[in-house]
């Protein structure tokens, strides 16, 4: 820890003191902090890179993140309090779960960083495009997913649950408010605060996390095996993408949702591979495949190219320049002849 971290803020963070990097100041790195979205641990801004090789030469000293060549990034600020928070325990299990794991679909925490300014915590990402659940809010306003869409964004989902099979992390929160897109189109799995490292030789686990709309029936009902349950959840995701909403949102009582997903509201205009894929993840935990089994499905092997989703992107950009057109004009008010 950094000299400059004293007192009760040396207390407080003291359990998070390998992750912190001491001898960055925040503040003299990234600048135009503008807020873009609001997380349950505090306020997330996109900042400017203002200084990348004092970065460079902390991550060669520490052997921690990757070289910096973005002159965008994303800041999560945590707020600090003297009496401490169960937050940033919280973080600490994730960090230790999560700090050496690095994959392409895997939304990785780059930096930790000490605002002796505001008493706060700096948590440096990749500043991403938005998330799955902003792209399909925008149904409502004409936008379309593809099929093939839909088969690229589960094929990145699959990739990054592949990936997490292999050094037994189970996320057990896989939906599109977690799921979010770069400007290059890439897919990635954010928000480990639920997730678990999983012992094979005891898989099973009796937490009920995550929300119901995406959660696999077992997790309702007592234990489960933790390394089964994310492909359901990506299938839901799937799901919700032809739907534009999860599946279960029009059921009141939790108690009633059944075990399996609700028919699609026009099956016809899909693919059966898409109807195999929905029906292959929707399966009882014991016929369940692993993500890497569902990653080489007939539906997965549609993926449109990457430039695809690029293009998707943009259209949202034009989409919500036209809402706020729209909006524009009705603030002013407007009449009739």
């Amino acid at each position: 820890m950094s000299r400059h971290h004293q007192g009760w803020i040396a207390d407080v963070l003291a359990p998070l003191e390998e992750f912190i990097d001491g001898a960055i100041e925040p503040r003299v790195v990234f600048t135009d902090l503008t807020e873009i979205a609001e997380g349950e641990s505090g306020l997330v801004y996109a900042a400017r890179v203002v200084n990348p090789t004092m970065l460079d030469k902390s991550h060669r000293r520490t052997g921690k993140g990757n070289k910096i060549d973005a002159s965008m990034v994303a800041i999560k600020c945590v707020p600090l309090a003297p009496s401490g928070s169960q937050k940033l325990n919280d973080l600490r299990r994730e960090l230790m779960l999560m700090y050496q794991t690095r994959h392409t679909n895997i939304l990785s925490m780059d930096g930790l960083y000490v605002d002796v300014v505001e008493d706060s915590l700096w948590i440096r990402m990749e500043l991403m495009e938005r998330s799955l659940a902003d792209i399909l809010a925008l149904a409502e306003e004409g936008l379309i997913i593809q099929e093939e869409v839909i088969a690229r964004f589960a094929s990145d989902i699959l990739q990054a649950l592949t990936y997490m099979e292999g050094v037994g992390i189970a996320h057990r929160d896989v939906r599109s408010d977690n799921l979010l897109v770069n400007s290059n189109g890439i897919l990635k799995i954010a928000d480990f605060s639920n997730a678990v490292l999983v012992d094979p030789s005891v898989p099973l686990r009796t937490e009920s996390v995550g929300v119901i709309y995406w959660q696999a029936p077992e997790m309702r009902s007592g234990s489960y095996d933790a390394r089964k349950v994310d492909v359901w959840s990506a299938g839901a995701t799937a799901w919700e993408m032809a739907e534009s909403e999860p599946p279960f949102v029009d059921y009141d009582d939790p108690a009633q949702i059944p075990d399996s997903w609700p028919e699609l509201s026009q099956p016809e205009i899909y693919s059966r591979s898409f109807h195999d894929f929905l029906h292959l993840c929707s399966q009882s935990p014991d016929s369940r495949p692993s993500a890497a089994v569902a990653a080489k499905t007939p539906f997965i092997r549609s993926a449109c190219a990457r430039i695809a989703i690029v293009n998707l992107l943009a259209e949202c950009k034009n989409i919500e320049e036209k809402i706020h057109r729209r909006q524009s004009v009705e603030s002013q008010g407007t009449v009739t002849v």
